[in-house]
C-alpha cells in the first residue's frame, strides 16, 4: 500500500527514557520532542553522555522508550513486536555506527550483501559490489575488516547503510574514531549519497563544524532538548 507524503517523517512525541542502576533511576532522556520531514538533513548536537546515541536508537526502533512514542511514516513503533521493528528497520531505515559494527566473519563484499539478503534484494552481489566500488572499496571486496583501516571500514559500513536505498540514515558520530582528514572524506561521501538517494540524514555529533553541513540543527544537554538560541550548561 502506497505511503502518504503527509505521513514521511520521524516524530518523537514526549519521548523518554530511564534506566536502573545501582544508586536508582538515571535518566537518559527526558520529554523529547520534535518532527523531522523527509528529505531533511539534520545533526543532533551535544557532550559526551547527552543521550544523542540513546535517542538515535529510539528514533530508528533499535530500542524501545520508557515513556512517550516514535513514529515512522505515520507508524507507532510501540505498537510493533521485535519482528515488526526489524521488518520496518529493514524497508525504511539504514544505520551508521561509530565503531563500525561490521561482521568480522564477513568480507566487505558480504557485510553489504546481508541487509540486501535480508530484504530479499534481487541481485544483492551486484548492488553490493557497485556500492563497494562507488565508495571507493572496489579493489578490497573480498578482505575482511581486520583487513581495512579505520576510514575503509567506515566507508564500507557507510556502502552497506546505504545498499537497501533507506528512507531514513541514522549516524552516531561517524567520524569520531578517525583522524581529521579521513574524516573529512567520510562526510563528503556521506553527504554525498545522501544527496543522491534523497535520504532524510539525522546525525549525532559533538562536532559544531560537522553539524552545520546540516540543513538543521538541535541540541541535547543532559537528555532535554534545548531550545534553539538556549546555552547549554556543559561541554
Amino acid at each position: 500500500m502506497a505511503e502518504s507524503a503527509s505521513n514521511i517523517y520521524v516524530e518523537a512525541r514526549r519521548l523518554g527514557k530511564q534506566v536502573s542502576t545501582r544508586e536508582g533511576v538515571l535518566t537518559l532522556l527526558d520529554d523529547i520532542n520534535f518532527r523531522i520531514d523527509a528529505g531533511t538533513s539534520i545533526a543532533i548536537l551535544g557532550a559526551s553522555g547527552s543521550g544523542k546515541t540513546t535517542l538515535l536508537g529510539l528514533l530508528a526502533g533499535l530500542d524501545l522508550p520508557s515513556s512517550g512514542e516514535v513514529i515512522i511514516d505515520g507508524q507507532n513503533l510501540n505498537e510493533l513486536d521485535e519482528d515488526g521493528r526489524a521488518q520496518l528497520r529493514a524497508s525504511l531505515v539504514g544505520f551508521v555506527f561509530q565503531n563500525f559494527q561490521l561482521l568480522y566473519g564477513l568480507t566487505a563484499l558480504e557485510n553489504v550483501m546481508l541487509p540486501l539478503e535480508l530484504a530479499q534484494a534481487t541481485h544483492p552481489r551486484n548492488t553490493a559490489a557497485a556500492l563497494l566500488d562507488r565508495v571507493g572499496l572496489g579493489e578490497r571486496l573480498h578482505h575482511y575488516p581486520n583487513q581495512l583501516s579505520g576510514g575503509e571500514q567506515q566507508r564500507c559500513a557507510i556502502a552497506r547503510a546505504f545498499a537497501t536505498q533507506p528512507r531514513y540514515l541514522f549516524a552516531d558520530e561517524p567520524t569520531g574514531n578517525l583522524d581529521s582528514e579521513t574524516g573529512k572524506r567520510i562526510i563528503e561521501l556521506l553527504f554525498e549519497l545522501n544527496s543522491e538517494q534523497g535520504t532524510t540524514l539525522i546525525m549525532a555529533t559533538h562536532d559544531t563544524q560537522l553539524s552545520q553541513l546540516c540543513q538543521q540543527r538541535m541540541r541535547l544537554d543532559a537528555g532535554r532538548l534545548l531550545k534553539p538560541g538556549a546555552s547549554r550548561q556543559h561541554d
